[in-house]
C-alpha cells in the first residue's frame, strides 16, 4: 500500500494531465508575452532612430536651403565644411550625394568607398520628400538604418541628396537584451506558476492517495478502518463518508460472524446426536435392509452437513481473528501421507484412485500447526473430489527446494474457468461450479497456509484439471 501511495504521487495520474494542461496555457501566454515586449521594444527604437535622423535631415537641410543662391562650388565647398565639422560623426555619418548618387561629402573623410545604392535616395529624389531605409546595406552588408532628404536649388532643380546613415547593430543588441530580460521574467513566471500548482495538486493527491489506500484496504476486508480527515472541505465530507460506510460495514461483518459462529454452536449438538443415534442403530440387527439404506443416507449426510458447521466455525474465528497455531517441528511428509491414506480408502468407495508419488528426496521436520495443515489437505483432498471426480484420478507428491517444502494436488477434472481463478479462494464464492459446498472451504486454506508464512496457488493443469500448489516455509 505505501508503494502504491509513493507511486501515485509521481507525475502520473492527475498531477500529470494537471500540469500538462497548465503548462499548455501559460507557456504559449508566456511565449506571446515576450515576443509582445521585444516586438514592443523593437518598435520604440525604430522609429525613435527614425524620427531623429529625419528631425537631423530636415533642419539640416532647411539650413543648407539658404546657401541655393550660391554657385555650385561654393555649395560644394559649404557642403565639405559642414560634413567635416560634424559633431556626431562617431555615430552618425553625414553624406552629400549628387543627383548621379555619388558621394560628394562625406562626415567620415574623402574616402568613403563605394557610394550607395539603397533604394531611398533615388526615391527621395523623385518624390522631392524625405524617404527612409531599413535593412542591409549590399556594399557593407551592415544592417542600417539612413533617411535622404532632397536638395533643392534655387531654381528648382534637385541636385542631390543629404543622407544621415547608421549602423543598427548596437539597437539589435539593445533590443537582444531586453527579450533575453523578458524571457527570463517570464521563465521565472512560469516556474513560480508549476510550483504553485505543483503544490496545490500536492496538497490534493496526499488526501486522494490516503484515502485511496484506506479504501482500498476496506475492500480488502480491513472493515471499520478510519480515514483521517485533515481538511474541512470535500475531502473531510468524502473521508467522513467512508468512514461510516466502513463502520456500518465493520458492523454489519460482525453481526454476520456472531451469527454464523452462534449458529454453527447451535447445530453441532442435534447434529451430534443425530451421528451417534445413527451409528448406534447401524450397529443393531433390528432393520430391514431397506430402513438400513435410509439410516445409511442419515448418518452420511449429518456428517457432511456436520463438516459444513465445522467450515462455519473455522470461518468464523477467522473473521473474528480467533483462530491461532500450536505450532510444533512437525515431520510434514508424515503428515501428508497419512492424510492420503485415511482418505485414499474413502475416495475408492467412490470410484476414485488417489495416487501418491513417492519420493526418496529427504523432506525436513518444519515449524507448523499438524492439525490445521491436516484440515487443509483434506479440505483440498475434497475440492478435488467434489469437482474433478469426473477425471477418476488425483495425483498427489511433495518435494522440497532450498527454502520451501512444496505440496501438489492434482485432480484431472474440468478446471476452473480462467476469469475465475483470481476468484475461487475468496469467501463464499462458488462459482459456476454445481457442486454442494458453502464455498468458504478455500478462504480457511489460504488463511491457514498464509499464516504459516506460506502460498497457496490454484492454477489450471496441462491436459485439463486444476492443479493445487502449497508452499510451506522450511524455516
Amino acid at each position: 500500500m505505501k508503494k502504491q501511495k509513493r507511486l501515485s504521487l509521481k507525475v502520473t495520474g492527475l498531477r500529470r494531465r494537471w500540469l500538462i494542461n497548465t503548462l499548455c496555457v501559460v507557456l504559449p501566454l508566456a511565449i506571446v508575452c515576450v515576443l509582445a515586449v521585444t516586438a514592443a521594444f523593437a518598435a520604440y527604437y525604430y522609429s525613435g532612430m527614425e524620427s531623429d535622423l529625419r528631425y537631423r535631415a530636415r533642419t539640416t537641410t532647411d539650413f543648407f536651403a539658404e546657401n541655393m543662391n550660391v554657385d555650385y562650388n561654393a555649395y560644394y565647398k559649404s557642403c565639405v565644411k559642414y560634413a567635416q565639422t560634424y559633431e556626431d560623426r562617431n555615430s552618425i555619418e553625414l553624406q552629400f550625394i549628387n543627383s548621379r548618387g555619388q558621394i560628394v561629402a562625406s562626415s567620415y573623410g574623402p574616402w568613403v568607398g563605394d557610394s550607395p545604392s539603397t533604394s531611398e535616395i533615388r526615391e527621395a529624389m523623385d518624390t522631392r520628400t524625405q524617404r527612409a531605409f531599413v535593412g542591409v546595406d549590399v556594399n557593407t552588408g551592415e544592417h542600417i538604418m539612413a533617411v535622404s532628404s532632397p536638395m533643392v536649388y534655387s531654381n528648382g532643380e534637385v541636385i542631390g541628396v543629404l543622407r544621415f546613415v547608421t549602423g543598427t547593430r548596437v539597437m539589435h543588441m539593445q533590443i537582444m537584451f531586453i527579450a533575453a530580460v523578458a524571457l527570463a521574467f517570464f521563465t521565472g513566471f512560469v516556474l513560480i506558476i508549476v510550483l504553485l500548482t505543483n503544490y496545490y495538486i500536492h496538497t490534493v493527491l496526499v488526501p486522494v492517495a490516503d484515502i485511496t489506500e484506506k479504501a482500498q484496504r476496506i475492500a480488502t476486508g480491513s472493515y471499520g478502518i478510519q480515514i483521517t480527515a485533515k481538511y474541512d472541505d470535500e475531502f473531510g465530507v468524502l473521508a467522513d463518508t467512508i468512514n461510516e460506510m466502513s463502520n456500518k460495514i465493520s458492523q454489519n461483518e460482525k453481526v454476520q460472524t456472531d451469527f454464523i459462529s452462534s449458529l454453527s454452536h447451535e447445530l453441532r449438538t442435534p447434529l451430534t446426536a443425530i451421528t451417534g443415534w445413527s451409528e448406534t442403530l447401524l450397529d443393531g440387527n433390528r432393520m430391514d435392509r431397506e430402513a438400513r439404506r435410509g439410516m445409511d443416507i442419515i448418518m452420511r449426510e449429518s456428517k457432511r452437513l456436520t463438516e459444513m458447521v465445522l467450515g462455519l466455525l473455522e470461518f468464523s474465528r477467522i473473521e473474528g481473528d480467533r483462530m491461532t497455531l500450536n505450532v510444533e517441528i512437525a515431520d510434514i511428509r508424515a503428515e501428508f501421507e497419512d492424510t492420503i491414506f485415511m482418505y485414499g480408502s474413502r475416495l475408492r468407495q467412490e470410484g476414485i484412485e488417489l495416487c501418491y508419488f513417492e519420493n526418496e528426496e529427504e523432506i525436513p521436520e518444519i515449524p507448523c500447526d499438524p492439525k490445521r495443515l491436516r484440515q487443509v489437505f483434506l479440505n483440498i483432498l475434497d475440492n478435488a473430489a467434489k469437482h474433478g471426480g469426473d477425471g477418476k484420478t488425483i495425483d498427489t507428491s511433495i518435494c522440497c527446494t532450498d527454502t520451501d517444502v512444496i505440496i501438489e494436488i492434482r485432480d484431472y477434472g474440468p478446471g476452473i474457468p480462467e476469469d475465475e481463478l483470481p476468484l475461487v479462494k475468496k469467501k463464499f464464492y462458488k462459482g459456476s461450479s454445481k457442486a454442494r459446498g458453502t464455498g468458504i472451504g478455500l478462504a480457511v486454506c489460504d488463511e491457514i497456509v498464509t499464516m504459516h508464512n506460506g502460498t497457496l496457488e490454484l492454477s489450471n493443469a496441462e491436459g485439463g484439471g486444476t492443479r493445487v500448489r502449497i508452499s510451506l516455509p522450511i524455516e
